[in-house]
């Protein structure tokens, strides 16, 4: 017992010391981080710290080691390997964006929706499967494809569908006439494409793990951060069966341009803008119309 006391007392002194030099660093869930990276390393939950015994002989080293990597700023979804994401974990690292608690508003919608028994459902920039995989797993029934253009997101988004049924294909959504077989047949569509505007106020505000370690593709949506709203809002009208549900997540200076892009169409109804969970401006919602095309004043109506 008093090994134990004598070893948990070394492991605090750790985590108090990491924790210290995180917030140093400028992060801020430094505690949370400091006591995350224990956990990973020790083979065990941050809430079982406590209870945990010997961490092994070489755990201390290994730990200032990952510590030393987090205060420079490398991810901590990086130095543990995975992130969660509503109700799954997924395997994330180098060369794939990693999911943000703000796309779990638009999750949370996608699963509140009433869809048919044996829906299809397509989640566009689909990244490490986040919402391809969490959609899966909540609608086992449901055929789902996740859409990327990045051989490195699409070899984690395979390894997070392990599992699942979810089919992933390579290709570029801008590309012209893009998998005609799905069109009027979609049930629910969703997307979380590249939305920051690529200007010199973002790269200011972004923190580092960001424009250092994310891809900036993944990133980046153009000048305005609109570079492929227009083409997935184009996909969404062509491949959404009437009455088929379509939400696109975007930055969250660009909420207003997204409504009116979406009403102008003429192909929805029902557009919402919606906050993520922090009361942001992050997504925008609509039902596809039942016919070609609305007028964008009834649409807005």
């Amino acid at each position: 017992m008093r090994r134990r006391r004598i070893i948990q007392s070394e492991l605090r002194r750790a985590i108090d010391s990491a924790a210290t030099l995180l917030a140093e660093a400028g992060i801020g869930s430094a505690r949370c981080d400091a006591e995350q990276l224990a956990a990973h390393l020790a083979g065990t939950d941050r809430g079982r710290l406590a209870l945990l015994d010997t961490p092994g002989d070489e755990f201390f080293g290994r730990y200032r080691d990952a510590v030393a990597a987090r205060a420079r700023r490398v991810p901590l979804q990086h130095l543990i390997g995975t992130v969660s994401f509503g109700p799954v974990v997924l395997h994330v690292g180098p060369g794939v964006f990693i999911p943000r608690p703000e796309t779990e508003a638009i999750l949370a919608w996608a699963m509140a929706q009433r869809l048919p028994a044996r829906p299809v459902i397509v989640d566009s920039c689909t990244g490490s499967g986040a919402l391809a995989v969490a959609l899966a797993q909540h609608r086992p029934a449901a055929r789902v494809i996740g859409i990327d253009d990045s051989d490195a997101a699409l070899d984690y988004a395979r390894r997070n569908a392990v599992g699942t049924a979810v089919e992933l294909v390579h290709a570029d959504v801008t590309t012209p006439g893009l998998l005609p077989e799905l069109n009027g047949r979609v049930d629910l569509f969703v997307a979380n494409p590249p939305y920051v505007p690529d200007d010199p106020v973002s790269l200011c505000i972004l923190e580092p793990e960001v424009t250092q370690y994310d891809p900036r593709h993944a990133v980046f949506g153009g000048p305005d951060g609109m570079a492929l709203t227009a083409d997935i809002v184009g996909l969404a009208g062509r491949w959404l069966r009437p009455g088929g549900l379509f939400a696109v997540e975007h930055d969250d200076s660009t909420s207003v341009p997204t409504f009116e892009l979406v009403c102008r169409t003429g192909l929805f109804d029902d557009i919402l803008a919606h906050n993520d969970l922090a009361g942001r401006p992050r997504f925008v919602t609509a039902r596809r119309c039942g016919h070609y095309p609305r007028t964008a004043e009834k649409c807005r109506a």
